[in-house]
Order: structure tokens, then C-alpha cells, then sequence
């Protein structure tokens, strides 16, 4: 993949500006911190603040009454998923329960809920409710039939038609999101959920980012070895564009059904990226080159030439994207497949 340069419209669309103050939006910092005395903040903070913050935003209901859980379906960031039904409805839910021991935990809880309450998208998977069940913080959310983006992976190859869906739905949340001052953090194809009708969301907000007007930038590390940004490994304050490089990393999955250097340990792998080293396809001529370009778009080291989410929703390859429920049928006959398999064990 060989370096681009952003045409004059998509420079001028930079996301040099985007982070502006916005004050009737939560912020991270209206939570945790005082302006006006910040030690006494991080004491109150220190003695159990955010586990007060949670009693006050759950539902106060007995959430053992209102859902029946039917099975385990996984692990996300901090907490394992269930899949429940809705005793009022007969609806499916997803059940993420959360182990609140330790106090940071409990102080990224509150921030997850928070984002999920406030940051409601088509592309997002949808909050529904939350409650405090003993140590643990219950986050019911809308049940994703299909399955992730990484089951898809691992069952099929894609085409570039459906890798185009896909990677519009999901630039349509990052977009979303970073315009809300939100950096994901987190994005990769287990994290990228379907339904059989097509559409494709982000989900699991576990290690997401809240920047504020005072705190534009990050540098802690955050996410996943293997998707990480390069200015990420090597300790440096960050934007959202590292979710751009993430998103990239996905495209290398969809394109050759596995991470960069997956056999690789996790600190060569790093070393690699931090060393200036892109992912390469290992067979480029197999696919178009507007794909490829789309791929070097997201993969720039320098974070000035990679393309913000906004960017990409007008690149070419992107453009044409066709509507998500072209991945129904896909979608449909992977689900299939794995509950006859299912019936044999």
C-alpha cells in the first residue's frame, strides 16, 4: 500500500477543529473533577464517588424479575455477556454483567454507562437499561443476532461489496462518536456486531475516551495488541484517529482472515508498528485498487496523513458502498450453519 495524499476537499475537511468546547455536553471531567478544587475532587473520588454516581443513574428494579436469562454468549472488556429475554415482551437482550471490586473498575463503569446513555446512534448498539445486583453493574442492551464481524471472518471470505457495507456502517459510528468528543479505543472484528437484517454496529464502550475542551489528547495505553495505533505503542498523546488505524487493521482481517503478524508475539508485533512498519497485503494484486488506497488511507503513520472518519465517508471506496442488508443473506447462512452445528454436539 503506497502513500496518499488527501485531495483539497478532504484537507479542508480536517479534524483539526473538531473538539471544540461543547458545554451542555457531559464531559468526563463534569463528572470526576472539580474546577474549582481538584484535590478535594480526586479524594471524594478516592473514597467512593463513582459507586454513589451508579446507585443514582441504575434502575432501582430487580432486573431477575424482568429477564430470563437463556444462555452465555461471551466475554467483552471488563465483563461477560449473557443472552436474556424480556418477561414483558418476549424480546432478546444482551446482558453485560460487570465486576465492580476495585475502584478504577468502578470509576470506568460509570463512564461506560454514561457514554452509552448519551451517545445513541443507529451505529451503535443500543443501551436499554442498567442496575447494581450486588458487586456487579448490569448493562442490558439490544441483542445482536448475527453474531461478530470476527465469527464472519473466521467462517468466510468476504467481498469487496461486503466489505464496503461493513466498513461504512462502522465509520458512520466512529464518525458519530468523535464529533461527540468520544475516542472508541477498543475497535476490532469481535467488537463489531451484526443482526440477520443486515446491520452492522460498535459495541463494548469498556476502554473508551472522553475528551473534554481541557483534555484534547491521550496518552495512556488502551486497546488491543495487534490493533494499536502506532502513536499509541510508542507512548504518544493521541486523538481519535487511532481509531481510524484499528478500523484499518479490521480491513486487513476482512481482507486476509487474520491480524497483521497474528503469530507473532504481541511486544514484535508492537515493535514493528513502532518502528514506522505498515501492515502489507501479501497478495495485493488480488484486489482493487480503491480498496487498497481506502486500506493506506486508514494505515498512515503520520497521524496528519491519515484520514479522519469524516474523510473516509467520501472516499471512492466508500462511496459506492451498497446498502447493509446485501450482508443479510451472508449473515443469515453463517448463523445457520453454527446452530446446525450446534444440534450435533
Amino acid at each position: 500500500m503506497g502513500s496518499v495524499t488527501k485531495p483539497a476537499a478532504a484537507a479542508a475537511a480536517s479534524s483539526k477543529g473538531d473538539f471544540s468546547p461543547r458545554p451542555e455536553k457531559w464531559s468526563q471531567g463534569s463528572l470526576f473533577t472539580s474546577r474549582t478544587d481538584p484535590a478535594a475532587a480526586q479524594q471524594q473520588e478516592v473514597e467512593g464517588d463513582s459507586l454513589e454516581l451508579l446507585r443514582k443513574i441504575v434502575n432501582k428494579e430487580n432486573p431477575r424479575m424482568k429477564y430470563t436469562k437463556l444462555e452465555y454468549i461471551g466475554s467483552g472488556t471488563f465483563g461477560d455477556v449473557c443472552r436474556a429475554v424480556d418477561n414483558a415482551t418476549g424480546g432478546e437482550v444482551a446482558i453485560k454483567k460487570i465486576n465492580l471490586k476495585g475502584l478504577r473498575k468502578k470509576k470506568l463503569k460509570v463512564n461506560e454507562l454514561m457514554v452509552m446513555k448519551i451517545n445513541r446512534n443507529p451505529n451503535l448498539v443500543n443501551y436499554l437499561d442498567s442496575y447494581l445486583v450486588g458487586d456487579e453493574l448490569w448493562l442490558v442492551m439490544e441483542f445482536m443476532d448475527g453474531g461478530t464481524l470476527s465469527d464472519i471472518i473466521s467462517k468466510t471470505c468476504l467481498s469487496e461489496d461486503q466489505m464496503a457495507a461493513i466498513f461504512q456502517e462502522c465509520l458512520r459510528g466512529l464518525y458519530f462518536l468523535h464529533s461527540n468528543h468520544v475516542i472508541y479505543r477498543d475497535v476490532k472484528s469481535c467488537n463489531i456486531l451484526l443482526r440477520t437484517n443486515g446491520s452492522v454496529k460498535l459495541a463494548d464502550f469498556g476502554l473508551f475516551a472522553q475528551l473534554t475542551p481541557e483534555q484534547s489528547r491521550r496518552s495512556s495505553v488502551a486497546g488491543t495488541s495487534g490493533w494499536l495505533a502506532p502513536e499509541v505503542v510508542t507512548g504518544q498523546p493521541y486523538g481519535p484517529k487511532v481509531d481510524i488505524w484499528s478500523l484499518g487493521i479490521v480491513g486487513i482481517e476482512m481482507v486476509e482472515r487474520e491480524v497483521p503478524c497474528r503469530n507473532a508475539v504481541p511486544v514484535s508485533a508492537q515493535l514493528l508498528t513502532a518502528r514506522g512498519e505498515r501492515p502489507q497485503l501479501r497478495q495485493p494484486n488480488r484486489f482493487s485498487s480503491c480498496l487498497r488506497d481506502f486500506l493506506s488511507c486508514c494505515l498512515q503513520i503520520d497521524v496528519k496523513c491519515r484520514w479522519s472518519a469524516k474523510e473516509l465517508l467520501k472516499h471512492p471506496f466508500i462511496r459506492s458502498a451498497k446498502p447493509p442488508c446485501i450482508l443479510a443473506p451472508l449473515i443469515n447462512a453463517i448463523k445457520k450453519k453454527k446452530e446446525e452445528w450446534r444440534k450435533k454436539m
